[in-house]
């Protein structure tokens, strides 16, 4: 018995299907509109001499790339505050991973009571809103009136009342990195407990009656196994450290030296809003879309690939 197959015609074989963009049709087009044309409009602005007088009705003048060339020859300032961010960024996503990961271990290891407990306190910070719980944590950091320098007052038996912990950059940075981290902690751990849960109970059984201690079945079977939920974590981690912004401006309107303590999002808004550089703030904006493409190739090629498997 011979089986015979009828050939499929190439064009159809290549036909894209419709329905499904058609279907989308009205989220692209509206996507488009909302974040489209604000992009465009900050492309063109970054080429033009636009400040407070154009917001009045004064034609803009186009001057080129001489915005692009002033932001990027401009050391004390812009490189300043990049490398600022950077390096804050890099501190916030390292804390926030290694205390997800380990609270996210402990709800493993815990009973349910105390588990039930943990996920309720997480919860309860991921649902604060960010600028109440900045102003939360600045009035406990209060010069006069905050609860760590009255506590320190009566642990070491010296005032510490009028001492600003707002004042110095360096801990400026301490407090913001411990405000962003406990508003992302929740996400990065609950994101890893459900990864860490889907772990075959027998493969760390038999890694445990084959000897491997405790870091070593972390190591060799749990880490690789949520690694790609590690990886997709730290790049999400890394754009949103980057691009933060409240937390920032509502410190430093509490007690902060804005000059010392400026990062990208912040800087970009002095220079626009504050400033009346509209031109060198579009600049700004252009340059730092960028930054994040690039943070956030490897997290769309991933995803892209996944959806193709």
């Amino acid at each position: 018995m011979t089986l015979t197959t009828t050939p499929v015609p190439l064009a159809r074989r290549r036909r894209l299907p419709v329905m499904p963009w058609l279907l989308l049709s009205g989220s692209v087009a509206l996507l488009g509109v909302m974040t489209g044309y604000p992009v465009v409009r900050l492309l063109v602005m970054s080429f033009q001499e636009y400040e407070r007088a154009q917001l009045m009705g004064m034609p803009a003048e186009w001057v080129g790339l001489q915005n692009y060339v002033d932001v990027l020859s401009d050391v004390d300032g812009f490189w300043t505050v990049l490398l600022r961010s950077v390096v804050f960024m890099a501190a916030c996503v390292t804390l926030t991973m290694v205390l997800g990961m380990l609270v996210a271990l402990l709800m493993i290891r815990v009973g349910k009571v105390l588990r039930t407990l943990v996920t309720v306190g997480l919860l309860f910070a991921w649902a604060m809103p960010t600028l109440a719980g900045t102003i939360v944590w600045g009035w406990i950091f209060d010069t006069e009136y905050g609860v760590v320098n009255n506590l320190l007052t009566r642990v070491t038996g010296e005032s510490w009342m009028g001492h600003s912990w707002l004042l110095d950059p360096l801990t400026f940075f301490m407090i913001l990195t411990f405000i962003i981290v406990w508003g992302a902690l929740p996400f990065v751990t609950f994101t890893l407990y459900a990864g860490l849960t889907q772990i075959p109970g027998e493969v760390l059984e038999a890694a445990e009656l084959d000897g491997a201690n405790g870091f070593q079945r972390f190591r060799l079977i749990q880490l690789p196994f949520v690694s790609s939920i590690v990886t997709v974590l730290v790049v999400l981690s890394m754009i949103w450290d980057l691009r933060v912004f409240t937390q920032v401006f509502a410190l430093q309107g509490i007690g902060g030296d804005r000059e010392q303590t400026n990062t990208i999002g912040v800087y970009i808004y002095q220079t626009g809003m504050a400033q009346g550089h509209y031109g060198l703030a579009g600049a700004i904006g252009v340059i730092f879309v960028f930054i994040m493409l690039g943070l956030s190739f490897y997290y769309v090629r991933r995803t892209v690939r996944e959806e193709e498997l």
